[in-house]
């Protein structure tokens, strides 16, 4: 398929191998983490920072991609000790639940934060690449080395985030098959009708990709995701997701499931009166969602 052939070109998938070079587990009694070191091709260093069930056997796994939020301290560390925007840590209740969860530092973000957003973005932009490119290249390869473990079930992977993460879940998952399903909060959008309102310069530099739109818009490639599960939360008084923007990109999604016949396999979990932040009922449409799509069915 052109469309996914020319994405997966624009989001550098395959151009960001992620080496393992050591690994420590601490038991915490109903569940381990991993704390993991990787190296890029380039030989920097990127954390990695994994929870599992305290049992080897094969279990299902979700990537966890990490917000933004100006908070480039954080990275990978939300899966454990989470954000403002989120109820609470994902990485235990996950563990608990049974999965298998990873989270890496994102470019720029938790150990990588030796480097601006902006310095970074602008460097691989003059050279023809750019940030979120990598981003998304490096969660590709996390994808590999998931579905390489023993202890997970590589036909059961999901994809999870919020806000920037959410982003490149959907995006990755669009050009990924073997992403099982995703769930992504606060981040859904047309990008275009973003534009005419001028709300697009809410995102930081590091979301820009040359010529993004000329080959798919945002409701086209979360259209690209049909028929596998897809659970999208949004709240109307989020100014990333304004009801204009959100409708406009529903609109081609929808028509996309329901030429897969796979309508109710795309859920949209809606908030009038919720910002830009994770509420206690996404909280539990997104467990409700990982539980159905990647362990009952």
């Amino acid at each position: 398929m052109e469309i996914v052939e020319s994405l997966r070109s624009a989001f550098e998938i395959g151009r960001h191998s992620l080496t393992e070079q050591s690994r420590q587990s601490s038991d915490m009694g109903r569940y381990v983490v991993e704390r993991l070191v990787f190296h890029t091709a380039g030989g920097e260093a990127v954390r990695g920072v994994l929870t599992r069930p305290s049992s080897d056997a094969p279990a299902p796994a979700i990537l966890y991609l990490h917000a933004h939020g100006a908070r480039y301290d954080i990275g990978a560390g939300e899966l454990l000790d989470g954000r403002p925007a989120l109820q609470a840590p994902l990485g235990p209740v996950l563990a608990s639940m049974g999965f298998v969860t990873l989270a890496i530092d994102m470019p720029c973000f938790g150990e990588r934060a030796t480097i601006s957003e902006s310095a970074a973005s602008k460097a691989l932009l003059w050279n023809g690449r750019s940030l979120a490119g990598q981003m998304i290249g490096e969660q590709a390869a996390m994808i590999d080395w998931l579905a390489a473990r023993p202890d997970v079930d590589a036909t059961r992977i999901g994809a999870f985030g919020i806000s920037m993460g959410a982003t490149f879940g959907y995006w990755l998952a669009a050009v990924d098959e073997r992403i099982a399903c995703v769930a992504h909060l606060c981040c859904y959008a047309d990008f275009a009708a973003l534009i005419e309102t001028g709300a697009h310069d809410l995102h930081g530099i590091y979301l820009t990709i040359p010529g993004l739109l000329n080959i798919a818009s945002g409701g086209e490639t979360a259209g690209l995701i049909a028929p596998r599960p897809q659970l999208i939360c949004i709240g109307d008084l989020d100014p990333l997701t304004p009801p204009a923007a959100v409708d406009r990109a529903l609109a081609e999604t929808r028509a996309a499931y329901a030429a897969a016949n796979a309508s109710d396999r795309l859920v949209l979990h809606r908030e009038p009166e919720t910002g830009h932040r994770e509420s206690p009922a996404m909280r539990d449409a997104v467990l409700a969602f990982l539980l159905a799509h990647l362990k009952g069915s």
